[in-house]
């Protein structure tokens, strides 16, 4: 039988889910009111805008956002009628695509990024302390490193 989390992980679980929820919403918000873009829409074109050449193939992608094959494909199919990615046809693999971001998708993420990251440092990091903020990026590091190696043994 599963033991129940004591109160004080309880308490940290539900506050956790609170902070992502109010973030999510918040920064969404952000997004589709300066940017009619989506934090999906964003995490996508930061990911190509940081690839070489503006290019990625979907399951490089799909692995760097932790998405499912179906969910990024209906994304991305969205994205492109937007005209802010293209699919383009590998050449060394024909079975292959890649996902390319167009000069429109740049443009975009070019714009976006300075008030999404003045809204990012506003809602987490201004109320932290520079220690506060360091032992946060240490935790978060920890819980991804553990996330990993769960990840890693569901996968052998």
């Amino acid at each position: 039988m599963t033991e129940w989390l004591n109160d004080k992980q309880q308490r940290t679980w539900r506050e956790f889910l609170q902070v992502k929820s109010r973030l999510d919403v918040e920064l969404n918000r952000q997004l589709q009111e300066c940017n009619d873009l989506s934090q999906s829409d964003y995490a996508v074109l930061v990911e190509l805008i940081e690839a070489p050449e503006g290019r990625l193939r979907p399951f490089e992608l799909g692995a760097v956002l932790a998405w499912e094959q179906s969910r990024l494909s209906h994304h991305l199919s969205r994205m492109v009628k937007r005209g802010l990615v293209v699919r383009e046809e590998c050449r060394s693999d024909r079975r292959g695509a890649y996902v390319v971001l167009t000069p429109a998708g740049k443009q975009a993420i070019i714009t976006a990024a300075p008030p999404h990251v003045a809204r990012v440092r506003e809602l987490l990091f201004d109320g932290l302390t520079d220690r506060e903020t360091q032992s946060f990026a240490s935790l978060m590091s920890k819980m991804l490193a553990r996330l990993d190696d769960l990840q890693a043994g569901q996968q052998t």
